[in-house]
């Protein structure tokens, strides 16, 4: 039976983050309903699609998917469970935001087998997360957190954000400080972009943002990297750090290249060397559900080469690298026959190194892997 890892797009939120650029909605309890409603008519569409697949791994995303009420996520669940193949050892992830968790919809998380909670906190700084547009403070995030530890959550992840509008590496430091003391399974940590159509780009723009030099967001990457590994939690990932074991299973596939399917607006799947694209517009995926229609706007199939270089790529960002014999059995060639010549070029540039079976990016690679990344184009 076939592996798969399955992610559930929630596009809700109480308000939407000046940095955000992902598809989202203000919360509006009809729009909700008909949505979950159109979520289910889409597990049903690809119940027999899938049937030869097991789920391996479940992310529900947003958005705020902890902003709907809990009845809604039984009702989810409870769907995915009678459409699809769940592994019994299933990871199962919620994205949260502090200040909309409760402890009983902690716990009724817990009860319906959701097993590893993402909670976003991106700065311990008040009033920082009051300039990034959060609805949260630091001490929301605290006492989320406690709560989820007492509702049984043994396996939580933290997003951090660096590079924040008046943010210095000694308010970063003390961020890290402040969570590593937490003990958190997993910590995501990532650099600021600043994306078109956001409301910090209109402020970039009109030369209204406060943002660190370049020179000191890798000072704050550096020191997320050493103070981490430090109190053991290992990266292992360009922006992901874990303890032994609690690497995220459901992005070790999308970095492994591997099959997984996206419900919901905007979401996207890699099926059979397929990659989908639902629709971003809400009100037209609630519609073509209704209508009994697959909401994919957009297919484009991967040739082997085009696999390839994909599956370079996305194995160059874990921390341990390209796995050169599973690359030769996947492919049935070597990358040297493939890549030689250029794999001696980046390792003479100091950017890769070969280790056992594997070939890694070095530090300095990681901080420059785009060109790394060309050499394989």
């Amino acid at each position: 039976m076939k592996e798969i890892g399955l992610y559930l797009h929630i596009p809700f939120c109480i308000q939407k983050c000046k940095y955000c650029d992902f598809v989202s909605d203000r919360q509006k309890n009809e729009t909700i309903d008909s949505y979950v409603e159109a979520l289910r008519k889409e597990m049903n569409i690809y119940s027999d699609r899938l049937s030869s697949h097991r789920v391996e791994t479940i992310f529900i995303g947003g958005g705020t998917p902890s902003i709907l009420d809990i009845k809604k996520i039984d009702e989810i669940v409870k769907e995915l469970f009678k459409n699809f193949n769940i592994s019994k050892s299933v990871e199962f992830t919620i994205e949260s935001n502090p200040g909309t968790l409760t402890n009983d919809k902690l716990k009724k998380y817990n009860d319906i087998g959701i097993n590893r909670l993402s909670m976003g906190l991106q700065s311990f700084n008040n009033d920082i997360l009051r300039v990034i547009g959060r609805i949260h403070t630091k001490e929301d995030f605290i006492n989320n957190y406690n709560a989820a530890r007492e509702a049984g959550f043994k396996n939580i992840n933290v997003d951090l954000i660096y590079g924040l509008p008046g943010q210095s590496l000694k308010d970063w430091e003390y961020t890290l400080h402040e969570v590593i003391r937490l003990n958190p399974e997993h910590i995501s940590a990532y650099s600021l972009k600043i994306e078109e159509g956001t409301a910090f780009k209109r402020l970039l723009d009109e030369n209204k943002l406060n943002l660190p030099s370049e020179e000191d967001d890798r000072k704050m990457y550096d020191l997320a990297i050493k103070l981490l590994e430090h109190h053991g939690i290992i990266q292992y990932e360009i922006s992901n750090f874990s303890k032994l074991e609690y690497e995220c299973k459901h992005n070790l596939i999308y970095w492994n290249n591997k099959e997984y399917l996206g419900l919901g607006v905007s979401a996207h799947s890699y099926i059979n060397r397929c990659r989908y694209a639902n629709t971003s517009d809400i009100n037209e995926y609630i519609s073509l559900m209704n209508e009994g229609r697959d909401a994919v706007i957009s297919e484009e199939y991967k040739d082997k080469r085009d696999e390839i270089v994909e599956t370079i790529f996305l194995g160059l960002r874990l921390n341990k690298g390209l796995n050169l014999e599973l690359f030769e059995n996947r492919f049935s060639t070597s990358i040297y026959d493939l890549y030689g010549e250029k794999i001696k070029r980046l390792v003479d540039l100091g950017l890769l190194y070969e280790e056992g079976n594997y070939i890694r990016l070095t530090r300095y690679g990681m901080d420059v892997s785009n060109q790394a990344f060309i050499e394989f184009l």
